[in-house]
């Protein structure tokens, strides 16, 4: 069904993940470390990628940052940490989701599952608003004719916001609506990820909207 990326340094860790993911009909690319990680990106179309943290060599929150840079493909970490700066930061890198360790093989399988299906629900149509363009058949994003790369959370808000325009939404309601109602971390998830949105967006940023007390609306002036 799709190419998972799993880069784990814990060999047992990582033949568990790939035997769960091949079960749900997908094939996995494993690496060792972050440097062979971001090789394997490189070189070859993944769809999916599953992060360890804490890796030899280069950690986690590096390679997502590098990624990043690389792919807008879905990221999850996995990390044994479980504070939530921790978290808040995989998320400020780019990450879309996270599991904590000691996690249960199927639900990370349920989570990679459900981050595909979003990722290829997309409709065809072209939607603009002021200098942006959002081409969904394609996962693109444009900005005055050149085009942007955004996290997969990223492109899911920007396309949920211009889909809505003029509609206030509550971070709950954000945070049910792109993370779903299973997703375990908290609205300054939301706040984190619409900050380097609008960052991305440039000027163009101001178009999202900030309401006191009540959320964020895409407004088209």
């Amino acid at each position: 069904m799709a190419n998972i990326l799993i880069v784990e340094d814990e060999k047992k860790m990582q033949e568990i993940i790939a035997e769960y993911m091949r079960r749900g009909g997908h094939t996995c690319f494993v690496a060792d470390d972050g440097v062979d990680g971001l090789m394997a990106l490189k070189n070859n179309p993944m769809d999916l990628m599953i992060l360890d943290i804490m890796m030899p060599h280069l950690d986690g929150f590096s390679v997502c940052k590098m990624a990043r840079e690389m792919s807008g493909l879905p990221i999850i970490i996995l990390t044994a940490k479980g504070g939530e700066d921790d978290k808040l930061k995989g998320y400020d890198l780019g990450a879309d989701d996270y599991m904590t360790k000691p996690f249960s093989p199927k639900v990370l399988l349920a989570k990679v599952n459900a981050l595909l299906r979003r990722s290829s629900a997309l409709p065809a149509e072209i939607i603009n608003a002021g200098k942006i363009s959002v081409i969904p058949a394609s996962h693109k994003v444009f900005l005055d004719g050149q085009e942007i790369v955004l996290t997969y959370k990223e492109y899911e808000l920007l396309h949920f916001f211009m889909a809505n325009p003029g509609q206030v939404f509550s971070r709950e309601q954000l945070l049910n609506r792109i993370w779903g109602y299973d997703f375990e971390g908290t609205t300054r998830t939301v706040d984190t990820h619409i900050k380097t949105l609008r960052q991305k967006l440039g000027g163009e940023g101001k178009h999202i909207v900030t309401l006191v007390r009540s959320g964020y609306k895409f407004e088209v002036v």
